[in-house]
């Protein structure tokens, strides 16, 4: 057999892969039954929150506004998101049967990705609803009328999907090799390429124009529009007004910066400072904590979200 056979053989067994193995948090397996417990607890907080904020914003007449549409779709997206990879979370630690198919894993990638994009896109969206209301006032209803309101939620939720149609094929069409291993708790990029044979690196420069795309730009436009607005609420003669208009940016702004931190940290780090122990906990904070603590954000931070869950639980109390 001559070496171009002999090579061709060995991609073609690289690429007949069939299976992985989740480690997870193997390497604590005292804990395995506390961290299903802890997991659950969060899964259900999560699912219960985001379905309270989705209720209220649309039974209470005076959240029918676009801010408010574009966090229930927020809220909606969070539940889609954890529910990628909880669930699979939750039946490892139960199991203990962490193997997960190649098709499995690339499934799991894809909706991954897609709806990350997604949340970059809706939080983008939501600061523009701000920028306008804040400084342009006046137009604000003419603006952001129900048409465009529908239209942007729309673009948000479609954008990312034949991006990362491709992107997800071209990762696991990588010849795999060695150990089948993935040491995370879910199938996302940096381990899974980790596992990868050969040069990656034109699928590493494609990972950085992505991650360019979706997260670097979306986050400068959302710094951008939050420069014009504090300069326009700084300029507001009234204090109750500064407050007032500080109060619902200030929740939007806490989100943002708890998501996009973690995600810049994790995707536009050089491969070589990737470390297993790093990359589970920062995927931990924007895939686990950030969406925990959303509703809370938005409830705990916002008068009219207050008001209108006072007046939810009340009426549901008294039926």
């Amino acid at each position: 057999m001559d070496g171009t056979t002999l090579q061709s053989s060995q991609q073609k067994n690289h690429s007949t892969l069939v299976e992985f193995i989740l480690l997870g948090f193997s390497d604590v397996p005292n804990l395995q039954e506390f961290l299903f417990g802890l997991f659950l607890i969060i899964y259900l907080i999560i699912l219960m929150g985001n379905s309270l904020i989705i209720i209220i914003t649309r039974a209470d007449p005076s959240l029918q506004t676009p801010m408010y549409f574009f966090l229930g779709n927020f809220s909606f997206l969070e539940m889609c998101y954890v529910s990628v990879t909880l669930p699979r979370l939750l039946t490892d630690l139960y199991r203990q049967d962490k193997i997960i198919s190649f098709m499995a894993c690339a499934t799991q990638m894809y909706f991954f990705l897609v709806f990350g994009a997604t949340e970059c896109f809706i939080l983008t969206a939501m600061a523009y609803d701000r920028y306008v209301a804040i400084c342009n006032p006046l137009l604000y209803p003419l603006i952001m009328n129900n048409s465009l309101c529908i239209q942007l939620a729309a673009g948000c939720w479609i954008s990312g999907v034949p991006v990362h149609i491709g992107f997800t094929y071209w990762i696991f069409s990588l010849p795999f090799c060695g150990s089948n291993q993935l040491n995370h708790f879910f199938c996302d990029i940096p381990p899974v390429l980790t596992l990868a044979c050969g040069n990656t690196f034109m699928i590493e420069m494609l990972i950085y124009v992505i991650a360019l795309l979706v997260v670097t730009i979306p986050f400068m436009l959302i710094l951008g529009s939050y420069v014009k607005i504090i300069s326009s609420i700084l300029k507001l003669p009234s204090a109750t007004g500064r407050a007032k208009a500080f109060s619902t940016c200030s929740s939007h702004l806490i989100v943002v910066g708890l998501f996009f931190g973690s995600g810049i940290i994790t995707y536009l780090r050089p491969k070589s400072s990737h470390s297993a122990g790093v990359d589970k906990f920062l995927s931990l904070f924007y895939t686990v904590v950030t969406p925990m603590f959303n509703p809370m954000i938005y409830c705990l931070r916002n008068k009219d979200v207050m008001i209108a869950l006072k007046k939810f639980l009340l009426r549901w109390f008294m039926l």
